[in-house]
């Protein structure tokens, strides 16, 4: 039976934490933070859980 190949999109922005919440970083800072103002660029390291339905789709993406 064939598998289904992992998302690398998803897999480079989501990881799954032991308990099996999903953390995702946020958008907006992977790039040009130059122009971006120091306080935006400190709340976007903060990153963020998505909410158990939105992981339970994400989690055969990344496995």
């Amino acid at each position: 039976m064939p598998k289904q190949k992992t998302h690398k999109g998803v897999a480079k922005v989501c990881k799954v934490r032991p308990g099996g919440t999903v953390k995702i970083g946020k958008p907006g800072t992977r790039h040009n933070t130059g122009k971006k103002n120091a306080a935006s660029n400190r709340k976007g390291r903060i990153g963020s859980l998505l909410s158990v339905p939105d992981s339970k789709k994400l989690k055969d993406l990344i496995k």
